[in-house]
């Protein structure tokens, strides 16, 4: 089970992050993202009233403590102060989705390594042909005749 990161606490160092630090929003979460901090990585969580009542904020901040827990909890990358912000999506969404959307977002903000892009050759029925399919062919000119 993966051990919960160091936590941000004080209002000073989540203004610190705000002010300093990169942004990157997804649907689900908003994170703040402060590079180049002395130390192991760092996570605040936060939900403003305007997603609602006690209740719902603090449901919010548990399932961004969740989802920060499983991505970042054993190999989380050293020099990192993160705040999280949750949204007003974040306390009823999918949690596979939440995790989609902190994942990118922590992407975006250079905590996780992008994602490996495909390399190689396109599958036989994808490759290249030459000639433009028909409706993009430019106009007036005719696509090329088959020797047949």
């Amino acid at each position: 089970m993966p051990a919960r990161p160091p936590r941000l606490k004080l209002r000073r160092e989540f203004k610190l992050v705000a002010s300093r630090g990169l942004r990157a929003a997804r649907p689900g979460v908003v994170v703040q993202v402060l590079k180049g901090t002395d130390g192991p990585l760092r996570v605040g969580f936060t939900a403003t009233k305007k997603i609602g009542n006690a209740v719902i904020r603090n449901r919010t901040k548990r399932r961004l403590r969740e989802a920060a827990r499983l991505l970042l909890g054993q190999d989380a990358p050293a020099g990192f102060d993160l705040v999280m912000i949750g949204r007003d999506a974040t306390a009823e969404r999918d949690f596979r989705t939440l995790l989609g959307d902190l994942r990118g977002a922590l992407r975006q903000g250079g905590v996780l390594p992008p994602k490996e892009q495909p390399t190689g050759v396109l599958p036989p029925k994808e490759q290249p042909t030459g000639v433009l399919p028909p409706k993009e062919q430019p106009i007036g000119v005719l696509p090329p005749k088959d020797p047949a």
